[in-house]
């Protein structure tokens, strides 16, 4: 009977930890995981979110960048990590893309989408005085082909380049990867390649400089900080993609937890520091967004991707 108690009270005092974990939260560390190199869009985009998250959270966050697979290792990580809230995955329609070329053990299941931290319109780049404007530029692309920069392949930079040439009635072009934005910037002014995909957060300071001029913005409507750039829109090209960067968690994560962290984030993410940020790259505060929106965008931009890389064969 002794030993019965003894036994009861032990599982009692075990199971009354375990709830008292979900209210301590957080107890330890939060690891927030990326695919992207330091000084990227998203490496960039992930630390400007933490600067306020940690004090929303009361917790020390650090980034455990998990490079290669255009976001595949960092996927299958992630799915190693305890669903307890103390790690967060960095999302892109990078990550969307390969979920959709089934490059990766996630899939959309395995999540629990948090929020939205950007939603970035692709510029087409150039070195600033080899074209006079963006009509130059596409008709230099119909009498000869161009090379593009973009990161890695069969992403959301080869398809933009793709869908702009061949919407266009331009000829294909020359894709030519490279590592990251940071390092494409700089192979851009270096003269590698004629144009690249971009965005405003991996050029800012090339931009600043008059050594890379944005040129054609893939989007609807202008961008509030490229006033003066064309939409391919504008010149008759129905073409439209945004690298959207956002935060996930594992989808066994409690509930409360979840909440949590979205609330957090949210915080940090319209506070006056981060929405600088924005502003600095072009972006307002519409880009941040909540568990719903994102979620949505999530599923719809995993089925469109999927929908282009099957048209330009890099899925069966």
């Amino acid at each position: 009977m002794n030993k019965f108690l003894a036994t009861a009270s032990l599982i009692a005092c075990a199971c009354a930890a375990g709830f008292a974990g979900a209210d301590e939260y957080p107890s330890k560390t939060i690891e927030v995981v990326t695919h992207a190199g330091n000084g990227g869009g998203t490496d960039v985009t992930t630390r400007m979110m933490m600067l306020r998250a940690r004090r929303e959270l009361g917790a020390d966050m650090v980034v455990v960048n998990k490079k290669g697979g255009g976001g595949a290792v960092a996927m299958d990580h992630y799915l190693e990590l305890d669903a307890d809230g103390h790690s967060i995955l960095t999302f892109t329609i990078g990550h969307a893309a390969t979920v959709a070329k089934g490059k990766t053990k996630m899939t959309l299941d395995d999540i629990r989408p948090i929020a939205r931290g950007t939603d970035d319109p692709q510029i087409l780049m150039v070195r600033c005085g080899v074209y006079d404007d963006a009509e130059a530029f596409v008709a230099a692309q119909k009498e000869a082909p161009i090379s593009y920069g973009t990161t890695h392949l069969g992403n959301i930079d080869d398809v933009s380049a793709f869908m702009f040439t061949v919407k266009g009635d331009m000829q294909i072009p020359k894709i030519v990867p490279f590592e990251g934005g940071a390092e494409l910037a700089t192979q851009l002014v270096a003269g590698a390649v004629d144009s690249a995909v971009l965005n405003l957060a991996e050029a800012g300071s090339q931009i600043e400089a008059g050594d890379i001029c944005p040129i054609v913005v893939l989007a609807d409507e202008r961008m509030a900080g490229l006033p003066d750039v064309a939409t391919a829109k504008e010149l008759g090209i129905p073409v439209s993609f945004s690298t959207v960067r956002g935060f996930v968690v594992h989808k066994d994560t409690p509930d409360d937890v979840a909440a949590k962290i979205e609330e957090a984030l949210l915080n940090s993410m319209n506070h006056s520091v981060y929405q600088g940020f924005l502003d600095s790259v072009g972006l307002d505060s519409t880009s941040v967004a909540g568990s719903e929106v994102w979620g949505n965008q999530i599923e719809t931009m995993t089925t469109d991707m999927e929908t282009a890389l099957k048209e330009l064969g890099f899925i069966q």
